[in-house]
């Protein structure tokens, strides 16, 4: 279905080109056969349809710009070859303004070297026919100035339309910066009032002490670090119980480590609720030397992972004279997504 504008432009050369056939009709006294002049019409009316048919495409193929350059030549030798060029000839001279609205068809539908290709040979058929005045008087010039003009006007259409296309590239891209901006922007405030409000009393404690920190202030800073470190690399295995229960954990001085890769992502809200709640019961009964929480893979049914290890030192080591230990998993728990 074509848009407005094309129809609109469409209709304008249909009327256009008919008004060239309504001329051939009303000279047809001047030619010496009136054969000839009616072939010319039928192929000009066949080729003008053809060309402004309204579901063509935009670009026109180049099997009808090659005809087109064919029809506007053989019309021409048509209609010429029935007058004498000496001599007033009226409107029966159409054929050379038909060619003209032809070609600027043909060019306006993006096949301009096909329209000058017509010109010239429109130009060499009457400088045949009736010598290089007759290139003046009987409009060559005229239909010249319409491929041009129509040649200019599609040249800028296109830089226009690859212009906007451009400025609408530039805009997405912006706005898809923008966004990246703010969202980083938006994260960055997150981390920093997580931040603030998990090292924030113990900073404050820090200042008051001047710095003089005991065993357990020590040992709680470095509970806080890991805390900290559970905004960045656990982020959607947190919530406000598993926080707690992390804490209370590495304060029973259980090592946890949390992890996510991501596996949460795709799941609604009600849903990551529900995994959190079983993380923070996981981590709260958990009597394990070495907690290791983690995400599970897109392709994977366990959507978290919790592993607890204790280290086992049975004597063996210590007789073999060796400080090596070995954990043994005490602890194992699959979180369905389901």
């Amino acid at each position: 279905m074509i848009s407005p504008p094309r129809a609109l432009i469409t209709i304008l050369a249909a009327l256009f080109s008919a008004y060239h056939l309504v001329l051939a009709l009303n000279s047809m006294q001047y030619p010496d056969s009136v054969g000839p002049v009616i072939v010319a019409m039928v192929l000009y009316a066949a080729a003008t349809v053809m060309s402004l048919w309204p579901t063509s495409p935009l670009i026109m193929p180049l099997w009808m710009a090659a005809l087109n350059f064919a029809v506007s030549l053989v019309i021409s030798i048509l209609v010429l070859s029935q007058l004498n060029g000496q001599a007033f000839n009226g409107y029966a001279t159409w054929s050379v303004a038909a060619v003209g609205t032809l070609l600027t068809i043909t060019v306006v539908r993006q096949q301009a070297a096909f329209a000058w290709l017509g010109i010239a040979a429109l130009a060499v058929a009457v400088d045949i026919w009736g010598g290089p005045l007759a290139v003046f008087t009987t409009g060559v010039i005229g239909s010249a100035v319409w491929v041009g003009v129509g040649h200019a006007l599609t040249r800028a259409t296109a830089r226009a339309a690859r212009d906007a296309r451009l400025f609408a590239v530039a805009e997405r891209e912006a706005a898809a910066w923008q966004a990246i901006q703010d969202a980083q922007l938006t994260e960055g405030r997150h981390r920093l009032d997580q931040m603030n409000r998990v090292a924030g009393p113990m900073l404050h404690h820090i200042v008051e002490s001047g710095g003089r920190l005991s065993a357990e202030d020590r040992r709680e800073c470095l509970h806080l670090e890991g805390a900290i470190r559970d905004e960045i690399r656990g982020r959607h295995l947190l919530n406000e119980d598993v926080r707690t229960e992390v804490l209370a954990a590495r304060r029973r001085g259980i090592d946890v480590t949390l992890l996510d890769d991501g596996g949460l992502d795709d799941l609604t809200d009600g849903a990551r609720d529900r995994i959190q709640s079983r993380v923070a019961g996981e981590i709260a009964r958990s009597q394990a030397d070495r907690l290791i929480v983690r995400t599970g893979v897109d392709d994977s049914t366990a959507a978290v992972t919790v592993v607890g290890l204790t280290v086992s030192d049975d004597g063996s080591a210590a007789a073999l004279g060796s400080d090596a230990t070995e954990d043994e998993v005490s602890q194992f728990t699959e979180i369905s997504r389901e």
